[in-house]
């Protein structure tokens, strides 16, 4: 069968994690089935299939960590480890009929707008597909981000990312962890005791708050979902520079390392400078604990290099460490998505559409590329909320635009004003919060010095503004009927 007589899908989603899944779920009930699901792994679950870490697990309240329209009762602790959020992803594939749509292995190479065709060309490593609509959901979460360290190709030990663990052999052993941001809070009280020697490179120390996980009892009442959003958002006043909130959860911070933290050497390294919550706060109770044995050592500075012999790594402070082993938890690839170098349009890549950081328009389509919707994009995170809650108000969107294009046909293609006008909205918005307060976060596109991944208003205002289609901004008689 050639490109031009393969049949045209009315769409086609491009991977199978949270985004993905609850994409495929919501069409399903709206009645479309012409549609497939591209999973370059080959099985589902996004990021809760590649972290895999001892410790892993989610650091939003379960109950808020799920599809509205597939609430899960029975979590069996506040904060749900990784495996059981993997079972719940797999468990609404089965219960939702996703699995009939799924192409795994199938990894995306190029995406191009067929002008003349008005449809996508996707060339896969299984094959081609064509499209009405693309949508992205690959996530933010997805490209494992390796630092610039000089001679760490050269290092002699076991290399391991958080995100792609392989488990490699610790016991007795010199370790290093390089991070002390959200994976690694979880994963050094889990290699604490095991490994002879722990080294935690810090580069910027972080703001700890208390975690206070526990399991549920059998017969123990959950909590409220409306109760726990609610609480959620009233989180996000603490994300304002300067606010009552803002110093109160600063506060709370300090206590909760005061009083685990006694060693005032110790306290005075792990004491954050930076305004709380410009750089992801994180939640434990046990990170600070671990960092006060006797066979941890805390390097408060980053690792700048490995020697030649490669065992040394030397540290920004001129400190060295003999390691065996090495665990970088150096998070993601989060302002430059790797996919958009994939997708083009009109003899452009969505990457060079981005060269000054990532714009969009509801934070779901992009101007100069057609019937494309991207999910947990530009300025679609939560700084204090479940992804979940902008996830579906995206979703919602989409489905709107796809009965908008079965009504009326033709193509969707918002103007590049409404794309202005939106990312000239975003920034007077972020201009009032911590992330833009120049601490060096990987929410600010360093290219522009614009907030390019974080929504800087609360998740209600999102679903407010972005939650339902509206064809005015789009180009072409056809979008304006």
């Amino acid at each position: 069968m050639t490109v031009d007589s393969a049949p045209i899908r009315e769409a086609v989603i491009v991977g199978a994690g949270i985004a993905g899944i609850g994409m495929a779920a919501r069409l399903r009930r709206a009645g479309i089935r012409d549609f497939l699901v591209l999973e370059r792994a080959e099985r589902v679950g996004g990021t809760w299939r590649d972290n895999v870490y001892p410790g892993v697990a989610c650091d939003i309240p379960s109950h808020l960590y799920e599809y509205s329209f597939r609430p899960k009762p029975d979590w069996s602790r506040r904060f749900a480890p990784g495996a059981e959020l993997l079972e719940y992803l797999d468990a609404t594939v089965v219960a939702e009929g996703v699995e009939a749509h799924l192409r795994l292995g199938a990894a995306l190479e190029r995406a191009e707008w067929m002008e003349e065709r008005g449809c996508w060309l996707l060339r896969t490593s299984t094959g081609t597909v064509r499209s009405r609509v693309l949508v992205m959901a690959a996530g933010r979460l997805s490209e494992p981000r390796m630092p610039d360290v000089a001679g760490l190709d050269g290092f002699a030990g076991p290399v391991a990312h958080s995100a792609m663990w392989t488990a490699p052999e610790l016991e007795g052993r010199s370790v290093g962890v390089v991070g002390t941001g959200a994976s690694a809070v979880q994963l050094v009280p889990e290699l604490a005791g095991r490994a002879a020697r722990l080294i935690v490179f810090q580069r910027t120390p972080a703001w700890v708050l208390p975690r206070e996980d526990a399991a549920y009892a059998p017969a123990e009442p959950r909590p409220s979902r409306r109760e726990l959003a609610a609480q959620a958002e009233g989180l996000f006043a603490a994300r304002l520079r300067g606010s009552p909130e803002a110093a109160a959860l600063a506060r709370r911070a300090r206590e909760h390392l005061h009083r685990q933290v006694a060693d005032e050497e110790l306290r005075r390294h792990l004491a954050p400078t930076a305004e709380i919550g410009c750089k992801r706060a994180v939640f434990s109770d046990r990170f600070y604990p671990a960092l006060a044995r006797d066979d941890v050592t805390l390097e408060a500075s980053a690792l700048a290099g490995i020697a030649d012999d490669g065992r040394t790594a030397a540290a920004a402070s001129g400190a060295q460490y003999r390691l065996d082993a090495l665990i970088l938890a150096t998070g993601f690839e989060t302002v430059r998505p790797p996919f958009a170098r994939l997708i083009r349009a009109r003899r452009r890549s969505l990457d060079e559409h981005w060269r000054d950081g990532m714009t969009s328009y509801a934070s779901v389509v992009v101007s100069g590329f057609p019937n494309l919707f991207v999910l947990d994009g530009p300025n679609a995170a939560l700084g204090h909320h479940s992804a979940f809650e902008v996830i579906e108000a995206q979703i919602d969107y989409v489905l709107g635009a796809l009965e908008h294009l079965r009504r009326h046909g033709g193509t969707l293609e918002v103007s590049p004003e409404a794309e202005a006008a939106y990312t000239t909205r975003i920034e007077r918005m972020a201009a009032r919060t911590v992330w833009a307060a120049g601490c060096g976060n990987r929410y600010v596109d360093p290219r522009s010095g614009r907030l390019t991944v974080i929504w800087p208003e609360r998740a209600s205002r999102f679903r407010a503004l972005n939650g339902r289609f509206h064809p005015a901004p789009f180009l072409g008689a056809a979008a304006r009927r």
